[in-house]
């Protein structure tokens, strides 16, 4: 089964379902003035999915906040509010965080799981322990397991962790639709929780393995808890809570990626945000949390003057740094080694005369400044099959002196190195 994507507007897969209550004979009911009629509710359906403040549909209405929030729930109805949090709401989220479940909470006050999460985090609330599962967080579990939903999505649509999840599902029987067929309840549950927590995925496959679970390969591995949907972004639009917990850590200097694993988004997710609101740059530790030093601009003339140069080992002990920062940061300004450098023309033409006048590849080698092991595959990826030969001292310089003008002149002529070099036997010896 192919995995489902969300869309960013989905805040509900299935409703929860209605408990059958035993029909009984109707009694007569005392009339009520403050009872809803059919054209409030339909008022009421149409302001809340217009993400009207719940405090101004009371107003429009003529009732009371806790009326309007009562109705709401009554109607099952849900929304992404993107309206900006007032004190009421505030007051309300801190009272009821820590006891009652984050899809209730989320419910009343007109807004999605993952803001509750955003706003929870920046009023510095903490959750007890984990609150029971409501009818409605069921519902959307076993209809999102069914459909093959990613675990990611699952749990930011209902506010729970993959830990729970997995739990949830082990009590209610049910299996994900891209559940990979020879692992385990407990072996996918344990691989989340370990993934989670941040591990990567070579040391949670040995973790596993240790644990007495089936030995799994990286890429398999990988594979399955990427279609269970972990790490996986779906485009949702950022909110209005997202982009203050994003600020605040920029503001503190904090790392971002224990935000990035609460917000469900990938650290290119946050990069592009943070860059779209104007704090590229703004961070305390603008590099990250790297070990050594940061660069400089005369680090990096010092790196662009010396790298290919100089061995890599010896220009890293002299800038007193590694040699993975050496060639990281090479890599980053474009700078190209010298041994990996493309062949010049008067290296094609050296190439060639040392073939003819049978210099050996490692003096030639070190007349070119390269590697013997690349230069001999280059010579033989050209046509020059050198073989054993005597060792002497040449220069770049005496090699194209060996050239006569008339190899030179043909050569110019045929555009074939082979021509401009002759077709002297490679096993003849000549006197430098």
């Amino acid at each position: 089964m192919t995995v489902l994507d969300l869309d960013a507007d989905i805040v509900e897969l299935a409703p929860a379902p209605i408990a059958a209550v035993p029909a009984t004979p109707l009694r007569e009911m005392a009339y009520r003035v403050d009872a809803w009629t059919p054209q409030e509710s339909e008022r009421l359906r149409s302001l809340f999915l217009d993400d009207v403040a719940i405090a101004d549909i009371g107003q429009e209405l003529r009732r009371s906040r806790a009326a309007v929030a009562e109705r709401i729930a009554l109607l099952g109805l849900r929304r992404n509010s993107t309206r900006t949090w007032t004190e009421l709401d505030d007051a309300e989220l801190t009272r009821r965080y820590a006891g009652e479940p984050t899809a209730r909470i989320a419910s009343d006050l007109g807004r999605s799981c993952s803001a509750v999460y955003a706003r929870a985090r920046l009023l510095d609330l903490t959750g007890g322990n984990p609150p029971e599962w409501t009818p409605w967080e069921d519902a959307q579990l076993v209809e999102g397991y069914r459909r093959g939903v990613p675990l990611a999505q699952i749990a930011t649509l209902i506010g729970r962790p993959f830990g729970g999840l997995s739990s949830r599902a082990g009590h209610l029987a049910i299996v994900h639709a891209n559940h990979p067929p020879d692992w385990s309840a407990q072996e996918t549950a344990r691989a989340l929780e370990l993934a989670e927590a941040g591990h990567r995925y070579t040391a949670i496959v040995a973790l596993l393995g240790q644990e007495g679970f089936p030995q799994r390969t990286i890429r398999g591995f990988g594979l399955a808890i990427r279609k269970l949907g972990y790490g996986r972004g779906w485009g949702r639009a950022w909110t209005p809570e997202e982009d203050a917990l994003l600020r605040r850590a920029y503001e503190e200097g904090a790392s971002l990626t224990p935000l990035r694993r609460q917000l469900g988004r990938t650290g290119g997710s946050l990069r592009h945000r943070a860059e779209y609101l104007q704090l590229r740059g703004s961070h305390a530790n603008r590099n990250g949390w790297r070990i050594g030093p940061d660069w400089t601009d005369a680090d990096e003339a010092r790196l662009r003057a010396d790298y290919g140069r100089m061995s890599t080992k010896d220009l890293a002990t002299s800038m007193g740094r590694t040699k993975a920062a050496i060639t990281s940061r090479a890599n980053a300004l474009g700078l190209v080694h010298g041994y990996i450098r493309p062949f010049s023309d008067n290296e094609a033409r050296a190439l060639a005369i040392a073939f003819r006048t049978g210099v050996s590849i490692a003096d030639l080698a070190a007349a070119l400044n390269r590697k013997a092991m690349s230069l001999s595959k280059y010579a033989t990826n050209h046509g020059y099959p050198f073989g054993r030969r005597p060792r002497r001292a040449v220069t770049l310089e005496d090699l194209l002196a060996l050239e006569c003008p008339a190899d030179r002149l043909a050569g110019a002529r045929s555009g074939n190195p082979h021509a401009a070099a002759g077709s002297t036997h490679p096993g003849r010896v000549e006197a430098l």
